[in-house]
Order: C-alpha cells, then structure tokens, then sequence
C-alpha cells in the first residue's frame, strides 16, 4: 500500500467484481474505502473459490484494506443509514441501480457536491455480465480455431470498468476541486466493452473490410507470433514486436538462408515489416516449427533471452503462484497470516511502484460488520446507546 490517496474517503456499496475492485485500487492507494453490505454479507461474500469452512478467497482479496460496515438493507432505517453515510462522506462507489434508494439525485439532496461512480451493466439499465458482454462485442467468435464461439475465464470488462471507475472517481473530485459541484458518474461494462473493440481499431477494421477477423489459434494477429512446441515436449509462446528482435531471432534459430529463400521467392522483405511476416506465416511457421522443435526448452530460452526475444512457456497457475520473479520474490507480495479464512498465503498490494515512498504492506479483508460500531461513530456521530439499539433490533451487524 501507498499513501497517496490518504485523507480520501470513499463509501462503497457493490458486489461481484467491477465495483469492489475501484474501491480496492483506491484503498491500495492509501483511501480509506468503507464497504457497506447487508448483515451476513452481500451476494458476492461466500462467492468461489471457497475454503473448506466456506469462507471466500474471491472475496477476501478484493476487499483488502477496506472497512466493513453491515447493515439490514432491507428495511428503511437500515437503508437510511447507508444514505447518510454516503451524504456524510461526499465518495460514493456502487454498482446499485442508477434508480431507487441510492440514485445519484436522492443522495445529493442532502449533499449537493456528491460525487458518485456507478458501474452498470448496459447504459439503459438492463443487467448484464461480464461473459455476457464479452460474447455481445464478439470476442468469443475470435477466439480459437473454431467453429464455435470460446469464452475465456478472465472478466477483463469487469477488472477495466474497475480501473476505469477509480480514475472516474479521482476524476469528479478533480473538477469537484476546481468548481464546487458534485456529479454521477456512469460506467456500463458494454460501453466499456464496445468502447475498448474501438479503440483497438475493431469497429473500424470490420466496417472497412466488410467481414470480420479470422480465427487465428494461438497466432497473433498482424505480427510474427505464436506457440512452438520445443523437443522435450514444452510449448512454449514466441512473439516478435520489433524489426532487431527478428533479426535476433532467426539468427538464434539459425535461418537466415531459409528466411532469405522464401523472401526471393515471394519477392518480399520481413526485415522492417510486421504485416508481412503475418501475411506470409504459412511460410515461416513450418521453418520455425522444425528449428524450434530441435531444441529443448532450456537451450531455447537462454537463446531467445541472449537475443532479447519476448518468450514464455506456458504453465498452470499452480506453477505461477510458486514463482519466485512473480510472487515469492516480487515485492509487490507479502506472506500473510491474518486473512478472514485463516489460510495464510502472499496477499497482492498495489500494482503500481512509487519508488520515491516505501511500499506498505497488503492489508486484511474485513469480517462482515468488523466496522461497524466505528464508523456510525465517527462519521455519523451516533452514541454508544443509539449504537446498542441498532444492533440489538438487527438493523446494524457487527463482526463475531
């Protein structure tokens, strides 16, 4: 953790992937984030992978560093709580609905400069999920070799519409800075989706082909680059992104004179053009294929490394969790103990270095309610009785 956000106080009320994570990355960040969820804990509190006491892995690290308040949302003196938290405190993340209790226009009749950031599924309000945005933009029919559609396991629309929302919070507070004014701030995962297939040239490239991008494999698209499989059976993933890494790779490889041949046959030149090795890759892969299957992975990689070539074999995340440069060696990690579940593993901090500060240790995730007695304190300023009361008639939870 780093303290560049301290003094910023953020209420957060949400659930699943997207809005947890903009309040994690601004709690990583030195903000203190205070999660509000209902007594016994959200949709998303006992979500897999789950411990053997069913306790969640999945929710435990997106909600590091945060507090936890819980309260019966399901009644109105409960939901009024969380309203003037909210007003109390002026940050509001949520992916509730942009209607009802928590609108942006409710919460800013007692708070005017309230700034708001609401992940939704499609701008209009309908629902929606990552998988299911993902497969609305097109990219399941990209992946593979086909026929049919494959979904891929990362939520990436959630994890950027996360990281979009906490740049769109540090956004309001900015103009909210220089003006005075609160605002909403609404983030849909298909905008960000649909938004993102543009920026990478994808409604353009479809609209002026007038047909869409083969399936590919494991090749990439527009560059020299694909998976090999080495002589002891690794497979192994070699991407060329310069003109020199080309140079260095067919000269590790040993294949200039075949390169060259090809080249005088087809009358062209790789050399400084990355749409041509693509263009041609039913020449070179057959080349690359025998050359790389002649080495084991080991001779391989210390070639490509010498040669400065962007490689990687692939492996499970099992053998990820165990590597040093990635984990047990990477400052970013540290062991920890002190996890809700009880199971001690290295817990992520922030992902961004300062190198200027000292990186702070990951922080905990909260007990459902671990905060709750705190924060009416402070931040609404109820006393100790109103406090008991609250709890006792079940409208507030605390942490057993």
């Amino acid at each position: 953790m780093y303290q560049l956000l301290s003094g910023l106080s953020v209420i957060e009320a949400s659930s699943f992937v997207a809005s947890p994570t903009a309040g994690l990355y601004c709690a990583q960040f030195g903000a203190e984030v205070i999660r509000v969820d209902s007594v016994g804990g959200g949709p998303d509190y006992r979500r897999w992978p789950v411990t053997v006491e069913n306790s969640s892995l999945y929710w435990e690290n997106l909600n590091r560093a945060k507090k936890s308040v819980a309260l019966n949302l399901g009644v109105p003196e409960g939901r009024e709580l969380l309203q003037d938290l909210v007003r109390a405190t002026g940050q509001f993340i949520t992916n509730f609905p942009a209607e009802g209790f928590l609108s942006h226009a409710r919460l800013a009749e007692g708070r005017a400069d309230l700034v708001t950031v609401r992940v939704m599924g499609w701008a209009d309000g309908a629902p929606a999920l990552d998988y299911t945005v993902n497969n609305a933009v097109g990219y399941p029919m990209l992946t593979g070799p086909g026929p049919d559609p494959v979904n891929h396991v990362l939520p990436a629309w959630d994890l950027l519409s996360g990281a979009y929302a906490a740049f769109a919070l540090l956004a309001a507070i900015q103009r909210r800075t220089a003006t005075g004014e609160g605002s909403e701030v609404r983030i849909p995962l298909s905008d960000v989706a649909i938004g993102t297939v543009a920026n990478l040239g994808g409604i353009a490239e479809v609209l002026y082909t007038g047909e869409n991008r083969p399936r590919l494999g494991n090749a990439v698209y527009g560059l020299f680059g694909r998976d090999f499989v080495t002589a002891d059976g690794q497979r192994t993933m070699i991407v060329v992104v310069t003109h020199r890494q080309w140079a260095n790779l067919i000269a590790a490889l040993g294949l200039s004179d075949q390169i060259a041949a090809i080249e005088a046959a087809r009358s062209v030149s790789f050399a400084a053009d990355d749409g041509l090795r693509y263009t041609h890759r039913d020449a070179l892969y057959p080349l690359f294929e025998s050359a790389i299957g002649a080495h084991s992975h080991a001779d391989l990689a210390a070639a490509l490394d010498a040669a400065g070539i962007v490689h990687s074999a692939y492996r499970t995340m099992h053998d990820a969790a165990q590597d040093p440069r990635l984990v047990g060696g990477n400052p970013m990690f540290s062991a920890f103990d002190a996890n809700p579940s009880g199971f001690a593993y290295p817990a992520a901090g922030a992902f961004g270095t300062v190198p200027q500060q000292e990186r702070g240790a990951p922080q905990p995730a909260p007990r459902n309610g671990q905060h709750s007695e705190e924060v009416l304190t402070e931040r609404l300023k109820l006393s100790s009785g109103e406090i008991a009361r609250l709890i006792d008639t079940g409208i507030v939870g605390t942490s057993q």
